[in-house]
């Protein structure tokens, strides 16, 4: 639905289209996010489920290769949305955060339940970042400027992103794109794909920034990280399958969707996560967005139980989907 007045845009100026108003951006056919006023009745309904101080993960601190050759594809859970990809010679980390809360202060805001699955001494060479929104639990200056220093990638997100990117951190090198473009890097094309979501900083930013998911092609196949999104009837799983004939890997998220009379329009079940992957016509699926920060209402291990229930009620093994923990390693069978 697009805006009906016009807002002044601080991040991006250009052309409108098909979900570019002029002045905001907006989910084709879809549902822009709640009104401050449902965000109150939600914050003040008392359905918020407390979760552990500190929820350790089962898995040891990973130790990465330095790179991953040939067919080879392999996934690490660094935690929430952020994962190493490996693959084709190439390391990528999709909205990567190693800060102590996802929140725009160092003293408030949801804050990890468990340390990142990777210590960031311990990365790899990272030669691609993929940002997917601006939203503090996926777009993290702090963690962008420590690998700027430390291993100059080239950054990849969606038009707008990079206004704020840029300013907080200067020679990072970056690049924003609209859903549909293609970039080719290295052994690497990537697609930026649409999702069903929304962005903002602060209360005066909503949809001034894109959201994205992306595809990443290479010769051992594609994988489809999809950022955050709503389930939105599938019709974006319909497309990716449809553009991209089917994926060897899809990174999906699973968690912070209660109450679903607020969090329905932008974040998915695990129940529509499990439709998605089926959709988008994934052979495998890794569950991300879940048991890090603490969002939502739903109790910490809850998006887990409820992806294999629903994987089990569609008759699905449950190597296929896996709902990651920090430090997991998964070497992605070939297809």
């Amino acid at each position: 639905m697009a805006a009906s007045r016009k807002t002044a845009n601080r991040y991006y100026g250009g052309p409108s289209s098909d979900h570019f108003d002029g002045s905001l951006f907006f989910n084709p056919g879809g549902r822009p996010p709640g009104r401050f006023a449902d965000l109150l009745r939600w914050q003040f309904s008392g359905g918020r489920v407390k979760w552990p101080a500190a929820f350790p993960s089962p898995h040891p601190p990973a130790r990465p290769d330095s790179r991953v050759d040939g067919g080879a594809l392999r996934l690490t859970m660094v935690g929430h949305a952020s994962l190493l990809i490996q693959t084709a010679g190439l390391n990528i980390l999709t909205d990567p955060v190693w800060s102590e809360r996802a929140s725009p202060f160092a003293f408030a805001g949801p804050r990890r339940v468990n340390a990142p699955g990777i210590a960031f001494a311990d990365l790899p060479p990272i030669d691609l970042i993929l940002v997917s929104h601006n939203h503090y639990d996926h777009l993290d200056l702090a963690t962008l400027k420590r690998l700027r220093k430390s291993h100059d990638p080239l950054v990849i997100t969606p038009l707008g992103n990079d206004a704020i990117i840029s300013r907080a951190v200067p020679g990072l090198r970056l690049g924003a794109h609209d859903w549909g473009d293609r970039i080719d890097f290295d052994a690497a094309s990537i697609h930026v794909e649409p999702v069903h979501h929304w962005s903002a900083r602060g209360g005066r930013d909503r949809r001034m920034a894109l959201w994205a998911g992306f595809v990443v092609e290479t010769a051992a196949g594609k994988i489809y990280f999809a950022g955050d999104t709503g389930f939105h009837d599938g019709i974006n799983y319909r497309l990716m399958a449809q553009k991209h004939g089917g994926f060897r890997l899809a990174i999906l998220p699973i968690g912070a969707y209660e109450p679903r009379w607020f969090m329905a329009p932008q974040h998915q079940n695990p129940e529509e996560a499990v439709q998605g992957m089926k959709l988008c016509k994934a052979a495998f699926a890794a569950g991300c967005h879940w048991g890090t920060f603490h969002l939502t209402d739903e109790p910490i291990e809850e998006p887990a139980q409820k992806l294999a229930s629903a994987l089990a009620s569609e008759d699905l093994p449950p190597e296929r989907f896996r709902a990651m923990r920090p430090g997991e390693v998964w070497d992605i069978p070939a297809i």
